[in-house]
């Protein structure tokens, strides 16, 4: 297990944030990133109303979010069948595929840190 510092985490953090903003993937807010990585990383179903709790936000705020997201192409929406009120948050090719860059992007920086 790879342990490190507080100063050598932010500067991975930092390192990997650079890459991040020169490279053309679009740039995500926190809030977006915490999102991002919530649906990708927790089991599903996602909703709307289940991502506002996790995160302790409005719904309006995810949905802000995921707006943003969808055109981007990272997550999608849909209305549960089984639940009308429900909206899922859905995973696609794009986001999985932007999130793997992203997670190369780290270990090849986390490499170069340590």
């Amino acid at each position: 297990m790879l342990i490190l510092k507080p100063g050598q985490a932010l500067n991975l953090w930092h390192k990997a944030m650079l890459a991040q903003v020169r490279d053309d993937d679009p740039d995500l807010t926190t809030r977006q990133m915490a999102i991002l990585l919530t649906v990708y990383l927790d089991p599903p179903p996602h909703t709307v109303r289940g991502l506002a709790a996790q995160l302790d936000v409005t719904k309006p705020v995810i949905t802000r979010a995921l707006d943003t997201m969808g055109i981007m192409g990272l997550v999608a929406r849909r209305r549960d069948e089984r639940d009308r009120r429900n909206v899922l948050v859905q995973r696609t090719v794009d986001g999985a595929e932007y999130l793997q860059r992203l997670g190369d992007l780290i270990a090849d920086e986390a490499i170069e840190t340590t």
